[in-house]
């Protein structure tokens, strides 16, 4: 049983998020608490194993809270409530450097916060089982040869940690992720929580970014991320990423569609794709375009996922190598790039 103390100075969500968590049996709620200062009392009264917490909040914010986090043995896991704000977003990234484990992104107008139940839900029990990584390799300096493509949209950062914490850490390509969020550094935060958890080194793509061996490239909201063909000075052929600041695909900027197409014409058949939860279409062309260049593509089983309208976007294509459980996903991707890299 996983003991939560909500922290909101909002009674409308901490109503809706106690009831959202109330038909769960593994979840049990042992308190609310309106402010920074009764959160501190509330950590200290009842031992929570995770904290859900608002950054903005009277007497003391959730900053303030994590400042203090050292008065504290253990402090909870902490999962972070976000507004969907540039402020939001720095803040954000300012509880993650100060050890939150994991952040939200509050639904766009109140009437559609119950919206994010079943990813609460998901989450909370992903942050108090997964486990940080504490060690690395050393870096690479290997332009990548083979190319991991990773799509997902609503219900998808829960299962990114399921797939970057089992991706081994000699694993022989570069992974690009294309997780759909808001601009503001959103995406920057999400790099530096998977970071903790992965083998491998994880972050934020930027506009000029080589494609090395063991790298993980989070796409950058605002920018599409583009894949373009890149030669070094030992005439070893690879890719680079190009931002590009060109209109919206799907509704959405990054796009899966524009990173695995793009990826496609300079990988080819070392390129090996998988798609996670989602709604809409984005997706389903970049799939087949894998697919056409001689890739593997993957698609995750409709069960694990919140939404299926990208994973079923790529399966209406014919396009999809394998239909997958969450758990399977990670050895299916090592196991190709072993087979292509000889």
């Amino acid at each position: 049983m996983i003991r939560v103390l909500i922290i909101d100075d909002s009674l409308f969500i901490r109503t809706v998020v106690q009831d959202m968590l109330a038909d769960d049996t593994e979840i049990q709620v042992v308190g609310v608490a309106s402010d920074g200062i009764e959160a501190l009392e509330k950590i200290r009264e009842l031992k929570p194993d995770l904290i859900t917490l608002d950054i903005e909040m009277p007497k003391l914010d959730g900053i303030g809270v994590l400042e203090r986090k050292r008065e504290f043995s253990p402090f909870p896991r902490t999962l972070m409530l976000s507004s969907l704000t540039s402020e939001g977003a720095e803040m954000t990234k300012k509880a993650m450097s100060l050890g939150a484990d994991d952040f939200m992104l509050k639904p766009r107008g109140i009437k559609n916060i119950r919206e994010i139940g079943a990813e609460l839900k998901s989450k909370i029990k992903n942050i108090c089982t997964i486990a940080y990584v504490t060690t690395k390799p050393a870096s690479r300096d290997e332009i990548a040869k083979n190319i991991v493509l990773i799509g997902s949209s609503a219900g998808g950062p829960p299962m990114l940690d399921v797939v970057v914490s089992n991706l081994p850490a000699d694993l022989n390509a570069a992974v690009i992720i294309t997780q759909h969020m808001p601009k503001g550094g959103f995406t920057a935060a999400l790099a530096a929580r998977l970071d903790r958890i992965s083998p491998l080194r994880i972050k934020e793509t930027e506009n000029g970014d080589i494609l090395k061996r063991g790298m993980v490239f989070i796409s950058k909201a605002g920018y599409h991320t583009i894949v373009s063909s890149y030669l070094d000075k030992g005439g070893i052929q690879g890719g680079k990423i190009v931002h590009a600041d060109s209109p919206p695909v799907h509704n959405v900027k990054p796009a899966v569609d524009k990173t695995f197409v793009s990826a496609a014409q300079v990988f080819g058949g070392r390129s090996v794709s998988a798609i996670l939860s989602g709604m809409g279409n984005d997706g389903g062309e970049g799939t087949e375009a894998i697919k056409k260049a001689g890739g593997v593509t993957i698609v995750c089983r409709q069960e694990d996922c919140l939404v299926y309208g990208m994973a079923r976007s790529a399966l209406q294509r014919e396009a999809v190598d394998h239909v997958l459980p969450l758990k399977n996903i990670p050895g299916k991707i090592e196991d190709f790039v072993k087979s292509i890299s000889g």
